[in-house]
């Protein structure tokens, strides 16, 4: 299959479907004065659905994604989409992004120019990336797997094939999430065209994984705290997604619902999601998730990890040079020495600001970490 050039195009029935269905929303009740501490808060995601289905304009959305580059391709069979956007600079460096869940292609919008034309955002034109963001397989408009086994690797070795379908031979990589682990797996997988690999999540780890420190210790705790307090949603989708799938699928109020409460929980927004995420951003990738109806696939990503971790996990030493950019409101804070016993750390940053979506969140530092870590490697 070819490379073809791929826009959005989205009909005036599913719209009409979607306002129609939100219009129809039974919705529960909750423990008074409860805040978001069940879970999604009422009050909230009643006044998010109202906006969906009354103000949304997804016409306006859809023609600002489809001011990115896109294209569809084939990898071994395999449909996937992707972003393409070539730099402008004297020697611009391919560079995969990767994103996660509960996100999609729409992470890259902030970043795109940035990286793509960097003296046009008060950067150095030699900083230049060409960049390629591809869908996850199951997310947004690349094909929806019928067969197991599309996980974390899988992921890797077609993002690989994509970038050698581009001529791409020599590429760097970046990723958080579940990009993270991609971004990881190219690099150990593909030493001979990975020149780096930048990450802002933590997705690697010592082989001998017994604390060495005190840091590494409180590491551990805090992650075992925050599985019994948070990870609810990774044992479903882990061991169950499809019974989840039916609801989601079904109802946009309960697929905002349970996307929302993440957003809102991993973000540096003190507890009001708006103020880093306006309704149009957090509506955009609900609405890409609804209109492809992908969350049943996007969550089987966590089942590939759970019942395959032999697999799916990064293990052994990663030589290729890693940077990490680590944000204060992530899901997991890894101390240095933890990361170093893991892979080739040539590059760590510490930021003051910042969640686990930090290519929305906190777009320019994220943009010049990446800069910086790059720029010995080209």
């Amino acid at each position: 299959m070819s490379i073809e050039p791929f826009s959005i195009q989205i009909s005036d029935a599913e719209i009409a479907d979607l306002r129609a269905r939100l219009a129809r929303t039974r919705w529960p009740g909750e423990v008074a004065d409860s805040g978001w501490t069940y879970g999604t808060n009422l009050a909230y995601l009643k006044e998010l659905c109202a906006y969906w289905g009354h103000s949304f304009d997804w016409r306006a959305q859809e023609a600002s994604l489809n001011a990115m580059p896109q294209f569809r391709t084939e990898v071994d069979g395999y449909g996937l989409h992707f972003v393409q956007a070539e730099g402008k600079g004297p020697a611009p460096l391919p560079l995969l992004f990767s994103h996660g869940w509960p996100g999609s292609i729409f992470e890259v919008h902030k970043i795109l120019g940035p990286l793509t034309d960097p003296e046009a955002h008060g950067g150095e034109a030699a900083d230049a990336f060409t960049l390629v963001a591809p869908s996850l397989p199951g997310y947004g408009f690349s094909e929806i797997p019928t067969a197991p086994d599309f996980g974390q690797v899988r992921t890797a070795e077609l993002f690989d094939g994509v970038m050698q379908q581009l001529g791409h031979e020599r590429y760097g990589a970046q990723g958080g999430d579940w990009g993270a682990l991609v971004t990881a797996h190219l690099a150990q997988r593909f030493p001979e065209r990975v020149v780096g690999a930048h990450m802002n999540m933590v997705a690697v780890r010592p082989d001998d994984a017994t604390p060495q420190s005190e840091a590494e210790e409180e590491f551990l705790k805090q992650g075992s705290q925050w599985q019994r307090k948070e990870a609810g949603y990774q044992r479903i989708q882990g061991t169950k997604p499809q019974t989840l799938a039916y609801g989601l699928t079904d109802s946009p109020a309960g697929l905002a619902g349970w996307i929302t409460e993440k957003w809102r929980t991993w973000s540096d927004c003190a507890g009001e999601i708006e103020r880093r995420f306006s309704k149009d951003e957090i509506l955009t990738n609900l609405s890409i998730y609804w209109f492809t109806g992908t969350i049943n696939s996007s969550t089987r990503y966590y089942y590939e990890m759970a019942q395959n971790p032999a697999r799916n996990g990064v293990h052994g030493y990663i030589d290729v040079p890693c940077g990490f950019a680590k944000f204060p409101v992530e899901i997991s804070h890894p101390p240095r020495s933890w990361v170093e016993r893991g892979c080739n750390l040539t590059h760590w940053s510490e930021f003051d600001r910042g969640g686990h979506f930090a290519a929305m969140e906190e777009p320019e530092l994220l943009v010049q970490d990446i800069r910086d870590f790059f720029r010995p490697l080209r």
